[in-house]
């Protein structure tokens, strides 16, 4: 069998065969459906207080819209992009995202990464965004009424980010400050570690607005260094070119590569040259606190372990023992590491390896008259995005399927399981549907206590489903 890889650098058809790229695929932002949230406004939300008379009508679309008039009036001075009907609905509910094919006219070419403002077919107001004619993604909204996204309005949403960071996760030095989409903020990413700001730019809007960007994050987070990562494909599709560097401050090129975090109060390496993300995952670290509470005196399995994040905060909470699992030889490498860093090397090891591969075997080996003896009290399966679009769905599925039914045959009677689930395209529906299949072929009987999400940090706004990646449960394991 392939290698199943904590790696997010492949593509795969069968999740049991290599991983999709970027595992924490919060929001995809390349080309593909718009996506329905399933909310649709009342009528009357469209244009309220504009008070516009009905327009006329012509076969060209809206009659006179290159006047001022048909613009809305003497203050109507931004480039403005009229939407098809029936297409402006899912704007006004709050989703920022307008495709090419929802456009019925753009007056003025505001030019890439420029401020126009929306109007539906009837000439209401609908928002104010960025501009781009070279990607799918055509605007991107940034206020859903009369708005100047100037100076002072990117240091409100950059300080009202922060305010809600410091207000839910107050202990917390290594954070996202930015969300993109979570944060009303579409295109634009900011991880905080320790003193050490990351941005990634994934419009031209704001890429265009770096400099700025750079400036407002210097006056409100005061960073030691700001680094840019702007190495992720999605900058592609807003023909925009990669870059990394530092672009304020100073650190060092080891810095760079291995700079000190503290997560849950343990010790990582952030690589904000090459790590994957910005440098390190930031989304478990609520999530590997609640799921450490179940580990005193337990025997703990840590599936697709990467750094160590669940096997060192149980390990650290009192586990008996602790053995992390990652295909990634370099991850295995850093987690022994961080385990000696945190003085956990006698409860904790590291095993480079199929994951897969591994549970099947383990499975077969522990077996006694034809019956596999289970040997953990505490499984945890955090597994990359086994998908990047809904084609590849089914694959994914029976990869979760797989998994589970193989650590279920591992986890002992009255065992605890926390499993999660980062790609988007798997509803937490379908996840625990694809879980209850696994047990009913185990044989198992599952009771659920907790359910798992994403963290303050991680914004998700129902109106934008792109939002919600991560979703988790965790289960205790009945005796037969």
């Amino acid at each position: 069998m392939a290698d199943v890889r904590r790696s997010r650098g492949s593509s795969r058809s069968d999740p049991r065969s290599r991983v999709v790229s970027g595992r924490r695929a919060e929001v995809r932002e390349g080309p593909g459906p718009a996506g329905r949230p399933g909310f649709r406004p009342p009528r009357d939300r469209l244009g309220r207080g504009q008070g516009r008379p009905p327009e006329r009508r012509s076969g060209r679309g809206i009659e006179g819209e290159g006047t001022a008039a048909a613009a809305g009036g003497g203050e109507d001075v931004l480039p403005t992009v009229y939407l098809k009907p029936g297409e402006a609905d899912r704007v006004v509910g709050g989703h920022p995202w307008i495709y090419e094919g929802s456009l019925l006219r753009v007056v003025r070419d505001p030019g890439d990464g420029g401020v126009v403002q929306v109007k539906d077919h009837r000439r209401r107001l609908i928002g104010v965004g960025f501009y781009n004619s070279k990607s799918r993604i055509r605007v991107r909204v940034l206020a859903w009424e009369r708005a100047e996204l100037d100076e002072a309005f990117f240091e409100r949403r950059l300080r009202q980010a922060l305010e809600h960071r410091q207000r839910h996760l107050p202990e917390a030095t290594s954070y996202r400050w930015v969300n993109a989409e979570g944060d009303l903020l579409s295109g634009l990413i900011v991880d905080r570690y320790e003193d050490v700001l990351v941005v990634q730019m994934s419009s031209v809007g704001m890429e265009t607005r770096k400099s700025m960007l750079v400036r407002l994050l210097e006056k409100l987070g005061r960073p030691r260094a700001i680094v840019e990562r702007n190495d992720m494909g999605a900058r592609r599709f807003e023909g925009l070119e990669e870059a990394s560097g530092v672009l304020a401050g100073d650190l060092s090129e080891a810095e760079r590569r291995a700079l000190p975090v503290r997560l849950n109060g343990l010790q990582f390496e952030a690589d904000l040259v090459g790590g994957h993300k910005t440098g390190l995952y930031l989304d478990q670290q609520v999530n590997q606190a609640l799921v450490a509470g179940w580990a005193k005196g337990a025997e703990v399995l840590d599936a697709f372990s990467f750094q160590g994040g669940f096997a060192l905060a149980a390990a650290r909470a009192g586990a008996k023992s602790v053995l992390g699992l990652d295909q990634s030889a370099e991850a295995v490498a850093v987690a022994e590491r961080m385990a000696v860093a945190n003085g956990l090397e006698a409860v904790c090891s590291f095993r480079a390896g199929n994951v897969f591969d591994w549970m099947r075997e383990a499975v077969a080996t522990g077996a006694e008259g034809g019956r596999p003896e289970p040997r953990f009290d505490l499984i945890v399966l955090d597994p990359p995005s086994f998908t990047r679009n809904r084609a590849s769905v089914p694959d994914a599925l029976r990869g979760y399927k797989e998994i589970h039914l193989r650590a279920m045959r591992l986890l002992r009677p009255g065992g605890l399981l926390a499993t999660f689930c980062c790609s988007h395209h798997v509803d937490a529906r379908t996840f625990e549907a694809t879980i209850l299949e696994a047990a009913y072929d185990a044989r198992r009987q599952l009771r659920r206590v907790t359910a798992f999400g994403q963290a303050a940090d991680h914004p998700v706004l129902p109106a934008v489903p792109e939002t919600e990646y991560l979703k988790g449960f965790g289960y205790e394991m009945l005796c037969p």
